[in-house]
């Protein structure tokens, strides 16, 4: 979005609360004024209007970057310190450099970009609101290819957060690598590390 001639561009992240996988984050640029009457907060659509939304913002006159930060740096760094890294990949990621970024919630990045941190921004910018849209769909594309690798899980359903069924699993068959460690019930359960699934070569190469 152009502000009194400045490039404004609009933060979010998806997978602060999971027990598995990365956070990703998202940074949007309107480069023009777009149709915004479908887009609003991720988490207000359903998963199949999210995707539509979705397919609707990537062919759109919008520049947009992707941040990902998997579970072993959110280990060592801690989820708020990898969502904030997680924002400033994204803002690497596009191709114009914003003079002002937006960004969801009430943490500032370390960046010399102007910035304002909005609460409930996913619900107040179009901007914010169309990259918790981008943010949440990347991420579930990536869960569901590790649900391939991890049917036992069933990643699919929860996207790895910490449900009822998802607790049940996890007892049953230990956490994976591509779960967090420092996370509660995580640390608490008896780490098996699925040796034996683990060990095999198509997993290995995965």
């Amino acid at each position: 979005m152009l502000d009194d001639n400045q490039i404004i561009a609009g933060i979010d992240e998806a997978g602060r609360g999971p027990l598995f996988g990365p956070v990703v984050a998202c940074a949007v640029i309107f480069n023009q004024d777009i149709d915004t009457s479908e887009i609003t907060d991720s988490k207000k659509l359903s998963p199949i209007k999210r995707r539509k939304v979705y397919d609707l913002l990537l062919n759109s006159d919008i520049d947009y970057g992707i941040g990902v930060v998997h579970e072993d740096v959110i280990d060592k760094i801690n989820i708020l310190n990898a969502t904030k890294k997680a924002m400033l990949l994204s803002i690497e990621d596009l191709k114009i450099k914003p003079d002002k970024i937006l960004i969801d919630g009430n943490q500032l990045l370390d960046t010399n970009i102007n910035q304002e941190a909005i609460i409930k921004g996913d619900q107040k910018i179009s901007e914010i609101s169309a990259a918790s849209i981008i943010a949440k769909v990347t991420r579930d594309i990536i869960i569901d290819s590790y649900d391939q690798i991890y049917p036992m899980f069933d990643l699919c359903t929860h996207k790895g957060y910490g449900t009822k069924k998802h607790i049940e699993l996890l007892n049953e068959y230990g956490p994976s690598q591509i779960h967090r460690f420092t996370f509660k019930p995580i640390r608490d359960i008896n780490i098996k590390r699925l040796k034996e699934h683990e060990s095999s070569i198509l997993i290995k190469y995965a």
